[in-house]
């Protein structure tokens, strides 16, 4: 009878705690003791219990929803805005107070001393199975190297997380003596990458194609394709390509290798992606597809009623919920779990909560329409006038892509109030209101992954987003195709399949032949799609948009634009200007006005919709493209180097 294994459903905070607490004493406090080494790595139960605790400490450094702390790291972009709950955290940032000198409460596993200390345990594991001859698993023969896989994945994505972070960064490999002095030295961006698609095949060869039953959620052959792919994708994009052709003027230690623009690094990015794309079951069936439960006809919420005035499909409210979503879409997943109590953070005071994170306009922008003809369009297009669009109305005007329905809570929606029952957000009088205590200070709300049918104060548990999920790999081949190619009717068709998944409607044809047009619709439609998702914090680094010279002419309009930030904000849409400027340097906001002529009617009063300037913010560059190395870790390595501006 095979084994009960530890369950990694969601997440692996529920292991076995017993043996939890006996590993991280051995890794912590006797790291080096060689008789507590023997014994450790003497029976594989004890190797099992090692590489359990390591998927919890890579939870804990990619803690998706709450990347800072009790945050998002969307609130330090172009997404949302954060109050000051939890140390000011999101807001200090974006007001440039960080330093080398400190990060603000500190590290909770997120940062550089805790994934070296998280990749010591991966390297003990590795080579302590090797050096003591560990037995294998005497009831499931060949459990051993796959816990062997695990913890090469688990090692590669953990300096993934440190290439993210901090550009260039040593690649350790081998087990560091914490009492010996430290003198490793940092790697090229481009040699850190290889060796995580190194340790990612060496995985990839030890691993199974996919996990059943209570194994369901380990790294498969999948998981190992996914970061090889995603990690290809990050070499390919300006940050590393061609960086001083996009405006990057750092000095990094190794910058020559990114000055000159390599196109291979997109064909690599583009077969890495393919390879999770083709990537196959046992049985010759496609191990990943979107999930399509539930029909254009069901309306329902997990509470089973309608109550979002039929704008949220059910298939929206459940694709990050539902089992067969894990199983079929989710490249990977291993999510920190949230409860109630992260509810009362997000809703709106009308339903006790404080909203913490709150969308911005630059986000509900990105949100295209379904135009007359049958395609989807920006609002802010040319087209978008003349088929109706109405600033003043800019929610009902148009039908909008169904994910804004359900990612943002604006002036208008259905939504249910404490009571659990239907309700109008209403963000110009009562606990809604903008600038009310705990309410909103950019007009919208967050809906994105909050079910209509959970109560603040009953019992919920929330997991979400996964790590990968298989649209962020059509993403990644489509652009890799239209960046060395142009675009063509396999990358079209592949990006309308995901929007048709949410009832969106298709780019027009003309994206087919026009590489440029191609290229705006990709970056909107990862943007959409991954809205909240702990993504945008990255990409737009990865691609420069601060430094964009694109970007910065329109920053240079929204600066001539009027006397104050409010006229700004409101002449420079009116102007016809397009969205606005991604310097991540400012965020806007949209605010009911009272006028009898007003489309949105809420206890029989007549609103229009008015854009408004929310904060100008810090984003310096090239400094704040990469976080900065802590004093204290430049103190115990005398051989690391400072990331540039800092």
């Amino acid at each position: 009878m095979k084994k009960i294994r530890y369950s990694i459903i969601f997440c692996v905070l529920t292991l076995l705690s017993g043996t939890l607490i006996s590993c991280n004493d051995y890794l912590n406090k006797l790291p080096d003791d060689k008789t507590t080494e023997a014994q450790t790595f003497a029976h594989y139960d004890k190797v099992n219990g090692l590489v359990s605790d390591l998927y919890n400490k890579a939870a804990n450094a990619n803690e998706t929803l709450v990347f800072f702390y009790d945050f998002s790291t969307a609130a330090i972009t172009d997404e949302c805005e954060g109050n000051n709950a939890e140390g000011n955290v999101t807001n200090l940032y974006n007001s440039g107070a960080w330093n080398a000198s400190g990060l603000p409460r500190g590290d909770r596993g997120e940062f550089m001393a805790s994934l070296y200390g998280d990749i010591r345990k991966a390297n003990l594991i590795i080579y302590g199975v090797k050096k003591y001859y560990t037995s294998d698993n005497p009831l499931e023969p060949g459990d051993l190297n796959e816990r062997i896989g695990e913890a090469y994945f688990l090692r590669g994505y953990l300096h993934y997380l440190l290439l993210r972070l901090y550009g260039e960064v040593p690649y350790l490999d081998y087990p560091v003596d914490p009492n010996q002095k430290m003198t490793f030295k940092q790697e090229s961006a481009d040699s850190v990458a290889e060796k995580i698609c190194r340790d990612a095949q060496t995985a990839y060869k030890l691993l199974p194609a996919s996990w059943n039953g209570n194994d369901f959620g380990r790294v498969d052959k999948g998981a190992c394709l996914g970061l090889i792919a995603v990690t290809r994708w990050t070499m390919a994009t300006p940050l590393y390509n061609g960086a001083r052709k996009y405006g990057y003027t750092g000095k990094r230690i190794f910058e020559n290798d990114y000055d000159t623009y390599d196109v291979n690094r997109w064909k690599m990015a583009r077969d890495a992606a393919k390879a999770v794309l083709d990537f196959k079951n046992s049985d010759g069936t496609p191990r990943y597809s979107l999930y399509t439960k539930y029909t254009a006809n069901d309306f329902q919420d997990s509470g089973g009623k309608n109550m979002s005035d039929s704008t949220v499909y059910t298939r929206l409210w459940q694709m990050y919920y539902d089992m067969d979503a894990f199983k079929n879409e989710y490249v990977w997943f291993i999510t920190k779990r949230k409860d109630e109590g992260w509810l009362g953070d997000i809703y709106p005071p009308s339903r006790g909560g404080s909203s913490r994170q709150q969308p911005v306009q630059e986000q509900v922008d990105e949100y295209e329409y379904i135009a007359p003809n049958g395609y989807g369009y920006p609002i802010y297009s040319n087209r978008a006038k003349s088929d109706g669009y109405d600033d003043g109305n800019p929610y009902f005007s148009v039908k909008r892509d169904p994910r804004f329905y359900r990612d943002i809570l604006f002036c208008g929606a259905t939504f249910r109030g404490r009571n659990n029952q239907p309700s109008i957000i209403n963000t110009a009088l009562g606990k809604n209101a903008i600038g009310a205590s705990n309410a909103t200070t950019t007009g919208y709300y967050l809906r994105k992954y909050l079910q209509e049918g959970w109560n603040h104060n009953g019992s919920v548990s929330i997991s979400c987003p996964p790590v990968w999920r298989l649209p962020e790999f059509i993403y990644i081949y489509c652009e890799a195709v239209n960046e060395v190619s142009g675009p063509n009717k396999e990358i079209y068709d592949l990006i309308n399949k995901v929007r048709a998944r949410s009832f969106m409607a298709p780019m027009p044809p003309e994206v087919i032949t026009n590489q440029n047009l191609m290229r705006e619709y990709i970056k909107r439609e990862r943007r959409v799609e991954f809205f909240y998702e702990d993504k945008r914090a990255w990409w737009s680094r990865l691609y420069l948009e601060p430094d964009n010279s694109d970007e910065l002419a329109k920053e240079q309009k929204w600066e001539t634009a009027g006397t104050t930030n409010n006229e700004r904000s409101i002449n420079y849409w009116s102007q016809g200007y397009g969205p606005y400027p991604k310097c991540q340097r400012m965020i806007n906001g949209m605010e009911p006005v009272e006028d009898p002529n007003g489309k949105i009617i809420i206890g029989g009063v007549h609103y229009r919709m008015q854009r408004f300037c929310v904060e100008k913010r810090v984003f310096e560059t090239p400094k704040m493209y990469l976080w900065p190395i802590m004093q204290s870790e430049l103190e115990k390595n005398s051989s690391l180097i400072q990331n540039p501006g800092w």
